[in-house]
């Protein structure tokens, strides 16, 4: 499915953007270079017959975006959060994709519904509306339980989407491979890699069990967290197609002049949505990582009610250490301890000079601390940062992605409640919290006691294992070099075979 056959995909990308005028329009709103204005006119114009016609009372680039599936309103979604960086005008057309895109018939979300849980639509709910929001990969229904009269909120993935999601991942991964082999430069940001993640991570979002297990487990995680809901997942009610969940009741987090109208703190809730990303980021490992405003409601005490939980990110306990340091490295102004941490990590090649790659970061950094955010360009220092991980052979980390993605998100989400919102004042006292709890002495004790648990449990094969370690150790060397166990692991289940007390010795 991936092969020179997506390149009529690609040139048909092209050309709808020519067709539908918004090629001109994000050429102009991101005040690309003239080289690029000129090159993406004369590829663009004469393929322009090729171009999908989308619907005419769209926006330029939502009517181009939505034309062409439900890959590109993805990426559209994420866009619409940055009018720092792809413009007021813009950021406004691609607002419509969150939750305002044509439904498909009710109709055919009750067959779905029916042929999910083998009952019919009448005999579950004793209401069932007709969509009231539409997305790119489902819509959603209001529905009250015929059992107990309790509102619910009815997800249905839109027909056929699977197949259409496939067509434009497959166009996505020929692309990478394009940009690959024509430009080795690029190998670095392993594009590959970051379509495959992101691939992963939208097939997952295809299957509603996997979003109603999400729901649970994050609503388990956030239970004691103030000013904050999730809906509880109706488990007996969802399928693989379906899934229903308790409806909730609030003011969409984009309709700001409604938001005011009701008297709510806008600063103080574009404050809230960053402390909880990060809170939920550091402390469990497990976030929202679609926090868009589509996503997002305000209940009437004032809590941030989530919902849409079809794409969650996961990071480890060691990641987030390190994301921990480099955020607080940089809230301290401390760049020479955050381009440690970087190399500590293994995200800087070894070969390269820390004291340089600090003095890197401090060209990032000390421009905006101190800065109005209305005064902060965050294409320029987007920009920026590419130029300074590009000079330091920095590669793409796949495992990051979505981490750093709905950081861009979020930011976003507080900036367009409160826009002169300084991220860095804000973050400082939940990165210093996970500090105090997960970074020093306390957190070198708890981390030991796991490791002797760990090592108690494998307590009866640990002679075997050192046995075997030793002997593989005075083996003569393999033909293919690197294929030794390596003498610190020998001393390590050496140690190990000791019980408790190696433990300590080693350290």
């Amino acid at each position: 499915m991936r092969g020179p056959h997506n390149i009529f995909r690609l040139i048909r990308t092209a050309a709808t953007f020519e067709r539908t005028g918004a090629l001109r329009v994000v050429l102009e709103e991101t005040n690309a270079p003239a080289p690029i204005r000129i090159a993406a006119r004369v590829i663009g114009w004469p393929m322009k017959w090729l171009g999908l016609r989308g619907d005419p009372g769209m926006p330029p680039v939502t009517r181009a975006l939505t034309a062409l599936g439900p890959a590109y309103i993805k990426f559209g979604q994420l866009l619409s959060t940055r009018p720092d960086v792809v413009g007021e005008d813009l950021a406004r057309q691609l607002a419509v994709l969150q939750d305002r895109l044509p439904p498909f018939p009710t109709e055919e979300a009750k067959a779905t519904v029916e042929a999910e849980l083998e009952r019919p639509v009448n005999e579950v709910f004793s209401e069932f509306s007709d969509a009231v929001a539409a997305a790119s990969i489902a819509q959603v229904h209001k529905a009250r339980l015929a059992d107990t009269g309790e509102e619910v909120a009815v997800k249905v993935l839109r027909p056929g989407i699977e197949k259409a999601f496939r067509k434009d991942i497959d166009a996505f991964y020929f692309a990478a491979s394009v940009i690959e082999a024509l430009s080795p430069a690029s190998r670095r940001l392993r594009p590959s890699d970051v379509v495959a993640h992101f691939d992963g991570v939208v097939q997952g979002e295809l299957d509603l069990r996997t979003e109603a297990a999400a729901c649970s487990e994050f609503a388990a995680n956030t239970a004691n967290d103030e000013k904050f809901q999730v809906p509880e997942a109706k488990w007996e009610f969802s399928g693989r197609r379906v899934m229903t969940m308790d409806w909730a009741e609030g003011i969409a987090l984009g309709d700001v002049e409604a938001l005011r109208a009701a008297g709510h703190d806008l600063e103080a809730l574009g404050e809230q949505v960053m402390r909880l990303f990060l809170s939920h980021a550091l402390r469990d490992g497990y976030f929202h990582a679609d926090m868009h405003q589509g996503n997002l409601k305000v209940a009437e005490n004032g809590d941030i009610i989530a919902y849409d939980f079809g794409i969650m990110g996961r990071i480890d306990e060691y990641t987030r250490r390190v994301y921990a340091e480099i955020l607080y490295g940089f809230i301290r102004r401390d760049y020479r301890r955050v381009a440690e941490v970087h190399f500590e990590a293994g995200y800087v090649p070894a070969d390269r000079d820390v004291d340089e790659f600090a003095q890197a970061l401090r060209s990032v950094g000390e421009p905006i601390f101190g800065a109005d955010a209305t005064a902060i360009s965050m294409g320029r220092l987007l920009h920026h940062l590419f130029e300074v991980t590009e000079r330091f052979g920095m590669e793409t980390r796949t495992e990051l992605i979505l981490l750093q993605r709905t950081m861009v998100v979020v930011e976003g989400v507080a900036r367009s409640l409160n826009p002169h919102i300084n991220i860095w004042q804000v973050a400082r006292p939940v990165v210093e919290e996970y500090i105090r709890h997960s970074i020093g002495p306390r957190a070198f004790a708890r981390d030991l006691i796991r490791t002797v648990r760990v090592i108690s449990r494998f307590g009866p094969q640990l002679p075997q294992m050192a046995e075997a370690a030793l002997m593989r150790q005075s083996e003569p060397p393999a033909p293919t070099p690197g294929r030794r166990m390596p003498g610190a692991a020998v001393l390590l289940l050496l140690g190990a075979a000791m019980g408790a007390g190696g433990v300590w010795l080693l350290f």
